[in-house]
This record gives C-alpha cells, sequence and structure tokens, in this order.
C-alpha cells in the first residue's frame, strides 16, 4: 500500500458522531446499486443488469473485505472471519439487511436474513427480478466475497426468495461450510486487475490503540456491532474504509459497463448512477449528524461525502467557503471525482440541492483542478430525476436502531 501522508477528513467528527455516520455510510455503499442498475435494466435488460452486478462485486468485495480484516485485527480463516467481515461490508448493511448467525464451529455455520431491504426493493418488480438477486447474482458472489478469508468456502441456501409463502420469514437462509475437499474458488479477472488501482492500494493511518474504546474486532463474534464502543480512531477508520469500499465498487461497475458501451452511453450511465448517490447520500449524512440546511451545512456534507473520500485518495480541501480539487489518486483510477467539474456539474447539484433545494454550485477551473462555491438561488430546483429513481429504495428513508452488542454462543 502506498504510504499515509493525509488526515483523514472524518477526524473533526467526534467519537458519538462517527457512531452514527459509520452505518450511514455503510448503508450508502448499499444504495450504489440502487442508483445503478436502474440504468443497467434499461441499457442491458434484466439478464444484462444481473450480469454487471455479478462482475461488480466480484470484481470490489474480495479486495475490500480483506482491507477491513487487516484494519481491524481479525485475518482468520474460518467462518467467525466470514461473519465478522460481513458486518463491516457495504453489501451487507447493519439491520436494512439484517445478517443473524450461528456458529456451530471454526468451519460450519448459519445466516438468515430477518429483514432484507434489497428484497423489499425488488420484490414489486416481480418474481424474475427477484430470482436474478436472489439466484443469479447472490450465488456467485457470496462464495467471491468468502473467498478473500477462504477460497475453500461455500455459501448455499436453506431456502431463498421468490418467497414462498409470499410472507415468509426469515427472508432467506444459507449455510456456511469450509471444507478442505470443496474445490477452490478463484477470484475473478476483474478483482485481478482492481488489485493494482490506487484505490485498492491506498494507505491509510493505523488505530491509535491507546484511545478509550475498542481499537479492534478480535475474539467473539458479536451479533450486532455497536458502534459506540468503538474508538474515535478506529471509526476514522472504518469510515475511511467503508468510503474505499464503495469506490472499488464503483470501479468494478465501471469495468462492467464499459465492456458494454460506447463512450457516451458510458459517461451516460456512469453520470447517472452517481447523480443518485450523490443526492441520497448528501440527504441521508445531513440529517444524520443534524447539519444545517444551508450553504455552510452543504460545505459540510461536501467534506464528508464519499465524493471527497477519504482524503488520501481524493485529493481536495474545503476552507473558506469552497471546495478545491486537485488531481490525485482518484483521478488517476477514473473514479467519481473525473465525472464532476465545470463542465459536469449535475451530480454537484444534486448533492446540494439534497441538503436544499434552494442551493446550486459554481465550478470553476480546469477538469482535473477545479474549485466549488455553493450558492443560493431565488427559486428551488426540482429534485433530479436520478435521485428520485435511487429514492424508489426503502433504504432512502431506513431508520437505524440501537442494538447491544451481544457475543454469539457457539452451538
Amino acid at each position: 500500500m502506498t504510504a499515509v501522508t493525509t488526515a483523514s477528513r472524518y477526524e473533526s467528527l467526534t467519537r458519538d458522531e462517527l457512531a452514527t455516520l459509520v452505518p450511514e455510510l455503510l448503508l450508502i455503499g448499499q444504495l450504489i446499486d440502487r442508483s445503478g442498475m436502474a440504468w443497467c435494466i434499461s441499457a442491458f435488460g434484466r439478464e444484462g443488469m444481473a450480469q454487471v452486478a455479478i462482475e461488480e462485486w466480484m470484481g470490489a468485495s474480495p479486495i475490500y473485505t480483506l482491507r477491513m480484516q487487516q484494519a481491524l485485527g481479525y485475518q482468520g480463516n474460518d467462518i467467525v472471519t466470514i461473519f465478522k467481515g460481513l458486518q463491516l461490508d457495504i453489501g451487507a448493511p447493519p439491520q436494512f439487511m439484517d445478517f443473524r448467525y450461528t456458529i456451530h464451529d471454526r468451519w460450519n455455520g448459519e445466516f438468515h436474513l430477518d429483514h432484507c431491504g434489497a428484497l423489499m426493493d425488488v420484490e414489486p418488480m416481480g418474481p424474475e427480478y427477484v430470482r436474478s438477486m436472489c439466484h443469479d447474482i447472490e450465488d456467485p458472489t457470496f462464495d467471491a466475497t468468502a473467498v478473500a478469508t477462504n477460497p475453500k468456502a461455500q455459501i448455499r441456501p436453506i431456502h431463498r426468495p421468490p418467497r414462498m409463502p409470499a410472507d415468509r420469514n426469515p427472508h432467506c437462509a444459507w449455510t456456511v461450510i469450509i471444507d478442505e475437499a470443496y474445490p477452490e474458488v478463484s477470484e475473478s479477472a476483474d478483482c485481478t486487475a482492481l488489485r493494482g488501482s490506487k484505490a485498492a492500494l491506498t494507505g491509510l493511518a493505523p488505530i491509535d490503540t491507546s484511545q478509550e474504546g475498542r481499537s479492534d474486532y478480535s475474539g467473539e463474534v458479536l451479533a450486532d456491532l455497536d458502534f459506540a464502543e468503538f474508538s474515535h480512531s478506529a471509526l476514522v477508520r472504518i469510515a475511511d474504509e467503508v468510503c474505499l469500499q464503495m469506490h472499488l465498487l464503483n470501479l468494478s461497475f465501471l469495468r462492467a459497463i464499459d465492456r458494454r458501451t460506447e463512450t457516451d452511453q458510458f459517461v451516460e450511465i456512469a453520470t447517472k448512477q452517481l447523480t443518485g448517490i450523490a443526492g441520497i447520500a448528501a440527504d441521508r449524512i445531513r440529517k444524520a449528524l443534524g447539519l444545517p440546511a444551508d450553504e455552510a451545512g452543504a460545505l459540510r456534507v461536501l467534506e464528508l461525502h464519499p465524493l471527497l473520500n477519504p482524503a488520501a485518495y481524493v485529493t481536495a480541501s474545503v476552507t473558506d467557503g469552497l471546495v478545491q480539487v486537485s488531481p490525485g489518486p482518484a483521478h488517476e483510477d477514473g473514479s467519481w471525482i473525473t465525472l464532476v467539474g465545470p463542465e459536469r456539474v449535475t451530480p454537484l447539484q444534486a448533492l446540494v440541492r439534497a441538503v436544499d433545494p434552494y442551493l446550486d454550485v459554481e465550478v470553476s477551473g480546469t477538469e482535473q483542478e477545479w474549485t466549488l462555491r455553493v450558492v443560493r438561488r431565488a427559486d428551488a430546483a426540482a429534485e433530479a430525476g436520478e435521485v428520485a429513481v435511487t429514492r424508489f429504495s426503502t433504504g432512502a428513508a431506513f431508520e437505524f436502531e440501537h442494538r447491544t452488542a451481544i457475543p454469539l454462543i457457539v452451538l
């Protein structure tokens, strides 16, 4: 990984604020697909969309899963490690994707979902879309997530949607078994390619173990993570890692659509995906932290938004009422930041208008080096269509509840 030279933008938050923000970031990462896949259905059809999703998650998840293991000190090759990783994965945000775990021993376990927000989003679209998500997409991507821990792991369904009967609970249930007799799962070609990306290689500051609170996730698996138990330093690192998860997922998404499109269509789909998630993320961040719905609030949201984080990956500053962006690792990767600038303001407008519909942006400079000022207009702007499409997800208005961190009992 590259050397750590940049302080995190999340350092400025209190420990309590970070404990509130981290699950929000995990949920925002999940909603990237609610933003992007609508446009893939339009462009490629249901089956093409499913294949994009498979390639996207298989390309990114093994990389960021291992990064989080290393950051929080729970590397291993067993069921415990797999389950801990899922709890810190944008593919399984807490409560919205309500995983409940059972551990029989180090090599045998199960999980079921008491609530699957993704299913709630897709069920109204009909059983074919449910089957695409819960069969076609889940089968290869679950194993791809596990491969970061043990290539001999297999995740297989006990039951899964389409639900029969229609109100069946839990929504699905799966076994997780590690057996030396199983054939090894190999990472995808996209995953191998992404390992050389700046996002995959970005170094972040180590966690300060002298601070009050949990500095790692060693020891027992907890049924639910109470992020308030983690130290300020650990929460900063988790927030930065979760943002890198989003960038890696997006880079993998871009690879998948690039091989299916010409330049104009590629830019269109990529920009629509960013516009939708930019607005929804800004809305959730502002509300979660109680930030004001004004210019100052919009600047603070920009500073904390995954578009500009982590600071070690996206070279930018927010000072004196201005956002200043310079060329950096994210530009080299062709990440989200390359889709915005003086001639590409739609995602930035969606972001600030999620704070207050009277807000707008003025952006000056070059394609890679530019300055943004938040301004107020006389008339309110309508919500961008891309944001409205993403708001279709129940995750857009999802509310977290406090849960106590209780150790799982190994059966």
